[in-house]
């Protein structure tokens, strides 16, 4: 039989994780896997409560996801401002807990109705970028920069399992338990997610970022400063953040440039729904499946091996190419691929590449201003990039036309993904102290 410490010397062998390392790095892993399956068992849901709003509206839920993303990102910073870090979470999570459990009221109650759809699509569009970015800062708290670059991907891998769990959840449970029961599954998931928060800040003071001999970290025991538009004012006066913050923005362009299409296309394949809830959960299970054989595989030896440069611009070059294919020959086979391994990248190369940007950099970047990009910005570039794509289609091009533009969009997003991820590289090179500085170069104290 395998004692308990051969095998966490094997467990972080494989994981590239020191032996002291291996737990918080599993307890981070289950952590996303939690958030994830919530998420995923409800994301054909919400894709399928689109299509009931009316595929023509869309881009009228994306800028009004876009809106409440403006009045809640000050409300959560004004609330970290006020609230010590190490807790900060709890109040997170346990407000969309119980906005869950409304829903699975409301789900219960009112049943089908185009309002509701269309109030739970914004919803869960707000829900999905808060809590995934408070996990993230999170994960940036407790890992220092070293230690982010070689665990990320296996802690990321952790939200593709769930991933994996999720659609295939959904498919399984959507008709014994209808929507209402898959919404309360969500808030239970939620909820162990957030207790698996406590033993992760714990360990981060023996073993983590703030351990002794650490760069220098704040103390989780206080708010973190400033005012609720502190993250605002934070990368506007850092160009190393604006440029996170336009590589978003080209991520989120592209992203709802295909988004687009493949609700379309579904709409008028697949006309119950039943049967389109069964299809994005598959497409989901496909996406979830690839990106955690690319994590567990190949996204630590590229970033250990090759920088985060190369996580950063690979995926939007691949991208660029698809788009090019679309232009000269366009079939929907074609657009699913693309949509297929675009998600693959953005999870495996993309979404740990970018949360590696912010590991060295201090509590205020990691929340207030990590904060704002993840969510305004981010919704802010679907909100945009949603009414550009109509504009196109309204010229009556086809598919040739947007298909240019992505390609275009997706060439910006590759140059200056590669130019973000050499910085980084070259910061992490120099040392975390030397990083923080050379980022808030620029910046001065926001109260």
């Amino acid at each position: 039989m395998i004692s308990s410490t051969l095998l966490m010397r094997r467990l972080g062998a494989v994981i590239d994780a020191e032996r002291h390392e291996v737990v918080p790095a599993l307890v981070g892993f289950l952590l996303f896997f939690c958030l994830f399956s919530g998420y995923f068992m409800l994301r054909p849901l919400r894709e399928s409560m689109g299509i009931m709003a009316g595929i023509e509206n869309l881009q009228w839920l994306f800028t009004a996801t876009f809106f409440v993303m403006l009045v809640t990102v000050p409300m959560f910073a004004w609330l970290s401002s006020r609230v010590p870090r190490l807790h900060f979470i709890d109040w997170v999570y346990g407000f969309f807990c119980l906005n869950l459990l409304l829903f699975t009221a409301s789900f219960l109650f009112v049943g089908e109705n185009v309002w509701l759809a269309r109030v739970f699509y914004v919803w869960i569009s707000v829900y999905n970028l808060f809590v995934v970015s408070v996990a993230w800062s999170l994960m940036a708290d407790v890992f220092d920069g070293r230690q982010a670059k070689r665990l990320f991907a296996f802690i990321a891998a952790g939200a593709s399992v769930g991933g994996l769990a999720g659609p295939a959840i959904s498919a399984l449970l959507v008709e014994g338990i209808g929507q209402a029961g898959l919404v309360l599954l969500a808030a239970v998931l939620l909820g162990i997610a957030l207790a698996l928060k406590s033993p992760l800040m714990r360990w981060r003071e023996i073993g983590g970022a703030g351990r002794q001999g650490a760069p220098p970290a704040e103390s989780t025991r206080q708010p973190v400063m400033g005012n609720p538009f502190s993250g605002f004012t934070r990368v506007m006066r850092s160009p190393y953040l604006l440029a996170i913050a336009g590589f978003v923005v080209l991520l989120a362009t592209v992203a709802t440039f295909l988004y687009f299409e493949q609700a379309r296309l579904v709409a008028e394949r697949f006309p119950d729904q039943q049967s389109q809830i069964r299809v994005f959960g598959i497409i989901d299970f496909i996406v979830q499946a690839g990106a955690l054989l690319a994590q567990l595989f190949i996204t630590g030896r590229i970033a250990q091996k090759m920088g985060v440069r190369t996580l950063l611009a690979i995926v939007p070059m691949m991208v660029c190419i698809g788009f090019i294919g679309l232009a000269l020959a366009p079939s929907f086979a074609l657009l699913a691929v693309l949509m297929i391994v675009r998600r693959i990248g953005e999870y495996a190369f993309v979404r740990p590449g970018r949360e590696m940007l912010f590991a060295p950099l201090d509590a205020q970047s990691k929340y207030k201003a990590k904060g704002f990009i993840d969510t305004v910005v981010y919704r802010g570039g679907d909100a945009v990039s949603g009414w550009i794509k109509s504009a196109l289609d309204m010229l009556g091009q086809g598919a040739l036309l947007v298909a240019l533009v992505g390609a275009a969009f997706a060439l910006l997003w590759a140059v200056l993904g590669w130019q973000l991820g050499r910085r980084a590289d070259r910061l992490s090179s120099d040392g975390e102290g030397h990083a923080i500085a050379a980022v808030a170069v620029h910046d001065r104290p926001s109260m």
